[in-house]
């Protein structure tokens, strides 16, 4: 495994603006990444609840550094597009921990991370991310550093304190050596559009039904839009529908909406 090339690493920064914002169904194995990427996928991002959930683990830090990298590098191999990595809070119990895995993804191939602060410190979330650009820095490595700021999605603080917390916390990352920022959970037009006016880099965002659509969120400033672990949890859904069908009437209706055994056997047949 090898440090990503530039170029590689260059077109993926160049892919997060609101005219065109990067759409991103994050995929969790080979199979998902390459099914996503012959859909027209200008990148592939990862998401971390998916590949714990496909390796037997819960979600939220409990999966291993070794096991996430493993299935980081396999994508990285499977596809020709860019690859970044959700990798929860840096699989890491300190900033060391979290350099040895930036060090684990720059050697895969990837050419950006997620971190996440979740309801640790901002403090720590900055040391962490800071700790992530200079390993990258020292393996002269392009690396897209996205900070994740869990303040809605988790609840965190007072329902009407949130937005100025958010934007306080995005200062924080930013200076720590953040590239772009991510903000799960948030839906309302109103609320997005005051994320992306009082945040100076590229803002992410999660989506969903009930979600406005990609062209409507580049409208409001949003430059990369994120299925998070949605596209895992509908597969999951549709093995759990097609095991209830079978179990309950005996019938196999759930099974006509699934890919043809050719078409996808021939995305794994056919390697970059």
């Amino acid at each position: 495994m090898t440090i990503a090339q530039p170029d590689n690493a260059r077109l993926f920064r160049s892919l997060h603006t609101p005219t065109e914002p990067l759409a991103l169904p994050n995929a969790w194995d080979v199979a998902s990444a390459r099914v996503i990427e012959a859909a027209g996928a200008a990148a592939i991002a990862t998401t971390s609840a998916g590949v714990a959930w496909s390796l037997g683990s819960p979600d939220g830090d409990i999966l291993t550094r070794d096991r996430a990298l493993e299935v980081i590098g396999r994508i990285v191999a499977a596809v020709a597009v860019p690859v970044t990595a959700d990798i929860e809070g840096g699989y890491g119990t300190d900033a060391a921990g979290v350099a040895e895995t930036v060090a684990g993804v720059l050697a895969a191939g990837a050419v950006g991370v997620n971190i996440e602060d979740g309801t640790r410190p901002p403090t720590e979330l900055a040391t962490r991310l800071a700790t992530a650009r200079q390993t990258a820095d020292r393996a002269g490595a392009d690396l897209f550093l996205n900070a994740r700021i869990d303040t809605f999605l988790s609840g965190l603080g007072a329902p009407d304190a949130r937005l100025k917390e958010t934007l306080s916390r995005a200062r924080t990352y930013v200076d720590a050596g953040a590239d772009g920022i991510f903000v799960p959970g948030v839906t309302d037009t109103a609320t997005i559009d005051a994320l992306a006016r009082g945040i100076s880099v590229p803002l992410n965002v999660m989506a969903g039904p009930g979600t406005p659509t990609v062209a409507e969120l580049g409208v409001l400033g949003v430059a990369r839009v994120s299925l998070g672990s949605g596209v895992a949890q509908v597969a999951y859904a549709a093995a759990r529908r097609a095991a209830q069908d079978l179990f309950g009437t005996g019938g196999y209706d759930s099974l006509t909406q699934g890919m043809a055994f050719p078409e996808l056997n021939a995305l794994l047949s056919d390697p970059h």
